[in-house]
């Protein structure tokens, strides 16, 4: 999900902790009917998002703050004895590192987004595709493999979401590709890098939970990615030729190509800012601030954006001190409706604040289940019913992680809570470090970014709820229903595809006999 250090200690000491909380918490709150009850937050919200967004077709992720919200009180009446626990928990799981790693991710990726879109950057896209001559049929698999190649290098399919999500998605829209397939195209990028960046997070946790090296778990997942991106590839160049996208009037689209600036590929170099400073192993926030440095640069040099555009304090026009300090470039007079602060760095971080909230309740949800036993009951029902051979060990895997990312939305959060089970199942019949890591990885990515109240999908469509108020040619009809898009992000579920086919075949599969694995890297 979100990149971090390779030498990082305290984030290695931060995961292992949680991963160690994860496997050895026993049923410290206790409900009325037992450690299954513990999953009622998560189960209710999980009911509540499919049919706000599937049944009633809703697309309103405050909608789904309250959901959780309704869910982690209805567990409260059902604890037994003190509530205080309870409570006490739902503030340990919102104070986690893993669900604070996400906000800031989205905070600094939204910021650079939308500086370097007030940049012209849109602009410059459409440009571009135009002159290369990539119509709307091939933009969802041109956009695909970019976006995969840039979440590989920064390590954080979340941010590589924003950004594509605010950049490539308009820009496909006007040049007439479909939305749906667009969006998914975008969340299959992030899927493929968040499965094979080293500076991943869900690599890391991967790798150290089942005692495997970062560098030999992935290069050992490449042959597992590479077969479903192959095939993802070619089906969004095939559906992109078949589905065709919304009516926008040939004589507007027309006038905004034409319109469109080459200049704004400037910005490609912002992003390669973003990307080289973190794959030479920086801070993923140190590398967006420098990406944003850099925007900021570019727009002020080459008259891009003014620094109202990107920054703004609307002062009351009435107000004496304001009309004296009018000749800063970053204050306005404004009438009493319109005073507030303003710009492209605002606006870029303030859009994902309800989804922010949403991810520290789902994480809390998700320590509740942990505090009252419910991961302990599914590993229990897996070890017993299910994971009797090999090969049903390997499905109960990938079930177990499934069933896990259905219910946290976060998938480093869901990673880290299935990953003992993980090992525990591995072990049971000598299954390789390696493999385990590549089982766990795959599908906490892929799923991460498939289920419509996923927090990879949610923030998503969090920038795309945006676009409306950002171009005037951009209806409301073009924002994608995220029940819509889930069947379209063909390389998260050809990922999960191929590794269920790996656990009936045998394909890739090795024992503890076959490799030794090496020196755990420490992140």
């Amino acid at each position: 999900m979100v990149g971090e250090t390779p030498d990082s200690d305290a984030v290695d000491a931060e995961l292992r902790t949680d991963v160690e909380n994860a496997d050895t918490a026993g049923p410290d709150i206790r409900f009325r009917g037992g450690r299954w009850v513990s999953a009622l937050p998560l189960a209710f919200f999980v009911v509540w998002a499919i049919f706000q967004s599937g049944v009633l077709r809703i697309s309103d992720t405050t909608g789904l703050v309250g959901g959780m919200l309704i869910g982690l009180i209805l567990g409260l009446f059902l604890v037994k004895g003190s509530w205080k626990t309870y409570a006490d928990t739902i503030f340990e799981g919102m104070t986690r590192q893993v669900a604070a790693t996400a906000v800031v991710a989205w905070l600094w990726a939204g910021m650079f987004a939308e500086t370097i879109q007030t940049g012209g950057f849109v602009s410059g896209l459409v440009w571009a595709a135009n002159a290369a001559d990539i119509g709307a049929g091939l933009f969802p698999a041109a956009t695909f493999i970019l976006a995969g190649l840039l979440t590989t290098g920064i390590g954080t399919g979340y941010g590589a979401t924003v950004a594509f999500s605010s950049l490539f998605f308009p820009a496909g829209v006007l040049l007439g590709a479909n939305p749906v397939l667009l969006f998914g195209a975008i969340l299959s990028g992030a899927v493929f890098g968040d499965n094979l960046a080293p500076v991943s997070d869900t690599t890391i946790v991967s790798a150290v939970t089942q005692d495997a090296d970062i560098g030999g778990v992935v290069a050992s997942r490449f042959k597992y990615a590479i077969v479903a991106a192959v095939l993802a590839f070619a089906a969004y160049v095939i559906a992109g030729l078949s589905m065709s996208g919304p009516e926008i009037s040939g004589q507007a689209r027309e006038v905004l190509i034409q319109n469109s600036d080459p200049v704004g590929l400037v910005h490609l170099v912002s992003m390669l800012v973003v990307i080289g400073t973190a794959v030479a192993g920086r801070h993923i926030v140190e590398a967006i601030s420098w990406g944003l440095v850099v925007a900021v640069g570019f727009n002020l040099a080459l008259g891009l954006a003014s620094v109202s555009e990107m920054l703004v304090f609307r002062a009351p026009q009435d107000l004496g001190v304001a009309q004296s300090l009018s000749w800063l470039p970053f204050l306005e007079l404004a009438s009493t409706d319109s005073v507030g602060i303003g710009g492209s760095i605002i606006t870029g971080a303030q859009g994902f604040f309800p989804l922010i909230v949403l991810v520290l309740l789902i994480v809390a949800g998700a320590q509740i289940m942990i505090r009252g036993g419910g991961f302990q009951a599914i590993l229990e029902w897996l070890l017993s019913s299910v994971a009797t051979s090999v090969r049903r060990s390997e499905l109960a895997m990938v079930l177990g992680t499934a069933l896990v990312n259905a219910m946290i939305t976060i998938n480093t959060a869901a990673e880290i809570a299935i990953a003992p089970y993980i090992a525990r199942l591995g072990e049971r019949f000598n299954i390789n470090g390696y493999r385990r890591a590549n089982i766990l990885d795959a599908n906490t990515s892929a799923l991460g970014y498939i289920f419509p109240w996923s927090g990879g999908l949610l923030v998503g469509f969090a920038v795309i709820e945006s676009l409306p108020n950002q171009f005037e040619w951009f209806t409301e009809s073009m924002v994608v229903n995220p029940i819509d898009v889930f069947p379209f992000v063909f390389h998260g579920w050809l990922l999960v595809g191929v590794f269920i086919l790996a656990a009936l075949t045998g394909f890739g599969r090795e024992y503890t006999t076959d490799r030794t694995v090496e020196e755990v890297e420490r992140v």
